[in-house]
């Protein structure tokens, strides 16, 4: 049986790199690449971190019903594509899929059974550091991608799971720990001590238990939208 993982997180969290380093982690997981419509930044390449493809070609997969989901953000285009969840399952990997917020609602409706997985960074000040650092938008892009996450965190709520990307390692650690919990209970293996560990890491990352945790960044981002706030 496939297990779908959707992670979602705003622009600059760390999303790419904690994917990227659970993945060398965990075997017998399969990674969607997204197609989208927007042009390569930096040194990404075609097929790595996207199929970056013509909106003439988008809208024609769409026509043909190609994908699991899609949505327009930023004035391109992202989609993932039904073949990744035929492939996974055809070799009995499960799949893990970086969407946005939308596109995680329209996969937990196609697939309920989907875990989702919401990544935050620890407060907003530390994510516009982060956006800054990556010197890749302009400053307009750049407050437009802040006011975005607070919009994309106020969905956190509708996630499985909650991660704050503080420290990678730590973070890439509860990731692993979650992935790795579900395939316990999926498969119903014996409580060991080492997998007890396991399944203890992951359920501190469950949102009804992370709630507490969330608060103080909740309450960054809605500082910052208040008048005299930046």
């Amino acid at each position: 049986m496939t297990s779908v993982f959707i992670i979602s997180a705003p622009s600059g969290s760390g999303k790419s790199t904690l994917v990227e380093g659970v993945r060398a982690l965990v075997p017998g997981l399969d990674f969607s690449v997204s197609y989208t419509t927007r042009k390569p930044r930096g040194d990404e390449q075609d097929g790595r971190e996207y199929s970056f493809v013509s909106r003439e070609e988008f809208e024609d997969m769409i026509a043909r019903d190609e994908f699991l989901e899609y949505a327009e953000v930023f004035g391109n285009y992202y989609g993932t594509a039904r073949r990744f969840w035929r492939e996974a399952q055809a070799k009995g990997h499960d799949l893990l899929l970086d969407i946005d917020v939308q596109g995680a609602a329209q996969i937990k409706c196609a697939l309920p059974e989907a875990v989702s997985i919401f990544i935050l960074p620890p407060n907003r000040q530390i994510l516009e550091r982060r956006l800054r650092h990556r010197s890749l938008d302009a400053e307009d892009v750049i407050q437009q991608r802040l006011l975005t996450a607070r919009r994309e965190i106020e969905n956190y709520d509708k996630y499985d799971y909650i991660l704050v990307n503080d420290r990678l390692e730590d973070a890439i650690e509860s990731l692993k720990s979650i992935l790795l919990a579900v395939r316990l209970k999926r498969a119903g293996t014996e409580q060991t001590a080492a997998n007890s560990e396991i399944v203890n890491r992951s359920e501190r990352c469950r949102l009804d238990n992370a709630r507490q945790e969330l608060q103080p960044i909740l309450d960054s981002f809605v500082s910052a939208a208040a008048p005299g706030g930046r």
